[in-house]
């Protein structure tokens, strides 16, 4: 396994070149240090290039990170799963949130999803760890793909490489 970088290392933004267009995604390191390491050195490694976004949900979500493509895979860089960091400050209030996808407290990986609109229901429930810097249309655009009855595109949205900002 790679070494964890050293707190020092805090990139404030990962750029995701995907087959729609480039996404900047602010970190919020002052709320979630765990989880914009986990991301930003994820994208370091080159873990998300060539990944998709499996699943899409109109005025919901974009949701990527998983190596698999089937929404069941992905880990962390800390070796499996890591805990929550929520924030009471951070609310899921409109498109363009970076939070981390999990199935339950305590479950993050290598998933991520961008919101499309607000999604309250979701507050305290999902780590908060940045927003859209700029892409936000190219977002948007991801959200507005045909999709199957299992929210999967029909057509791959590709990330087709993903790095830390002044890296």
């Amino acid at each position: 396994m790679a070494s964890i970088p050293t707190a020092s290392w805090q990139p404030p933004a990962v750029i995701m070149e995907t087959s729609m267009g480039k996404i900047v995604l602010e970190l919020y390191w002052q709320h979630a240090p765990k989880t914009c390491k986990n991301f930003a050195e994820l994208a370091r490694r080159g873990y998300y290039n060539g990944t998709k976004f499996h699943r899409v949900i109109s005025d919901f979500m974009i949701q990527g990170g998983d190596p698999t493509g089937t929404g069941r895979g992905g880990a962390s860089i800390y070796g499996g799963q890591f805990e929550d960091e929520i924030h009471p400050e951070l609310k899921h209030t409109g498109a363009g949130i970076l939070s981390m996808a999990n199935s339950g407290p305590n479950t993050n990986g290598s998933q991520f999803f961008i919101s499309l609109a607000p999604t309250q229901w979701l507050d305290g429930k999902h780590t908060i760890f940045g927003r859209i810097r700029a892409g936000l249309k190219v977002v948007n655009k991801v959200g507005l793909v045909e999709t199957d009855q299992d929210d999967r595109p029909f057509e791959e949205i590709k990330i087709l490489k993903a790095y830390p900002e002044n890296s």
